[in-house]
């Protein structure tokens, strides 16, 4: 998938009338060699790098991408003397732990698409930068973070998604990326969402969503996720959204997956998603036991993730469940419960990832700063190695009590699984990239799911 954050933030610069150039290190077999090139044959006033992910947030393989990110940002700040702002989805969960890590002048915590372009102007004048709003930069020996403003959605230019070589990343990803809104209002332990792009839910309107949606099928790019939070939070937006989709006759033409809430999602909302082409859904429900939602927050129960898998499967959409085993609270019985529930469900996939990643800023990782889960606690030794949690009660027995529950139901996928063919770690999977050349699209739990039928 695309980097669309970074594509976002250029196209507002684009608009603004700033010129852009792209390095794009994703497609270099050797970047330090591409690096010293691209920025020997040019100068730049401002250059910006952006982060996705800090990493693959598996217990199981612990693997952190910011290892080889602060090599980048070094090398860029080797090879170039302009001002080096740090961005993106990744970036703005942990800022302050990223910086400190790197040779950067400042970073923007949450949307680029306002704060960067605003700071692009103020060095074009010659004026003082530092008080931009999202910034954050060193002061002395502590870290100025400036205040937050979030701007409606409405006033982000119109994204023509020609920038980056979509159509390569179609080619060789499998899908493309698009948001409908931004922002989480929800209270989940364990999230990310909210540290990253706020708790106020902030909604495109959806004739610019549309927009952007026919701009990627005339490139020929029809299979398409949605990386909003929740895609049916607020439900009436979703409707809205459907609605223009369906009015201008794209619903055939296009292949959507979204990841959704399983409340509110109401039989209609099921038949028009159905209609404008949506094609999986991922309920993020994690546990399959009514205390352990409330201990995660959730707001939902499992009687409601069975009427919302119901009533997708009924309008014939791919379900898909994500389970996370072992937060606190966590037992036996909660994970027989949860099997039990996944199985009874009738969704088509389940996956299951074991411990559960600890953010700052989020709840989990507040409990953990206070030591209510110092027992359970693994990795964070270093600033760059993931933390996560595994509820000691249960880390002697959960993966194989899992695997023997799960037995040999193909419907599962297992992070924590020694069998290569339950694995649904979608980085440097194998499996996937030999599918995804071989033609198959869509959500990479789908390929999976479609490969193993």
């Amino acid at each position: 998938m695309g980097p669309i954050g970074l594509e976002y933030v250029a196209e507002a610069l684009r608009t603004a009338g700033f010129g852009i150039d792209i390095l794009d290190l994703c497609w270099e077999e050797n970047w330090p060699n591409s690096l010293r090139r691209f920025f020997a044959s040019r100068s730049f006033d401002l250059v910006g790098v952006g982060l996705r992910n800090t990493d693959d947030c598996a217990m199981a393989s612990r693997r952190s991408f910011l290892g080889e990110f602060v090599a980048i940002v070094s090398s860029i700040a080797e090879a170039s003397g302009a001002p080096l702002v740090l961005g993106g989805g990744g970036f703005s969960v942990m800022p302050v732990e990223i910086l400190k890590l790197c040779r950067a002048a400042a970073g923007i915590w949450g949307d680029g698409e306002f704060a960067f372009v605003e700071l692009a102007e103020k060095l074009k004048r010659g004026e003082e930068w530092s008080g931009v709003p999202n910034l954050i930069r060193p002061d002395g020996d502590s870290w100025r973070r400036n205040p937050a403003y979030t701007l409606p959605l409405n006033e982000l230019p119109p994204m023509k998604r020609d920038i980056f070589d979509n159509r390569r990343y179609f080619r060789e990803g499998g899908q493309a990326g698009i948001e409908t809104k931004r922002g989480c209002a929800q209270s989940c332990v364990y999230c990310a969402d909210p540290v990253a792009k706020g708790r106020t839910v902030r909604t495109r309107p959806p004739a610019d969503v549309a927009d952007e949606l026919e701009s990627l099928l005339r490139q020929g790019i029809d299979h398409i996720h949605t990386c909003d939070s929740e895609f049916n939070l607020p439900p009436a937006h979703a409707r809205e959204v459907c609605r223009e989709i369906i009015r201008r006759d794209l619903g055939d033409k296009l292949n959507l997956y979204a990841y959704c809430s399983p409340a509110p999602f109401p039989p209609e909302l099921a038949v028009l998603m159905k209609k404008a082409g949506f094609r999986g859904i991922n309920f993020g429900v994690d546990s399959g036991d009514d205390r352990i939602l409330k201990n995660l927050g959730r707001d939902f129960s499992v009687v409601d993730i069975i009427n919302a898998v119901r009533r997708g499967r009924r309008q014939g959409i791919t379900i898909m469940l994500d389970l996370l085993i072992g937060s606190p609270g966590e037992s036996r019985r909660s994970i027989i419960n949860t099997i039990d529930l996944a199985r009874q469900s009738g969704s088509d996939r389940v996956g299951i990832a074991l411990g559960a990643r600890v953010y700052p800023g989020t709840e989990l990782g507040r409990m953990a700063e206070d030591g209510y889960l110092k027992d359970g606690l693994s990795g964070g030794g270093e600033p760059a190695e993931p933390l996560f949690y595994l509820e000691p009660r249960i880390s002697p027995f959960a993966a194989g009590l899992l695997d023997e529950l799960i037995g040999d139901d193909k419907r599962f996928f297992f992070l924590g699984s020694q069998r290569p063919d339950r694995n649904y770690n979608y980085n440097a999977n194998q499996a996937l990239i030999d599918a995804i050349g071989r033609g198959h699209r869509g959500a990479y739990w789908d390929i999976l799911r479609k490969i193993s039928d």
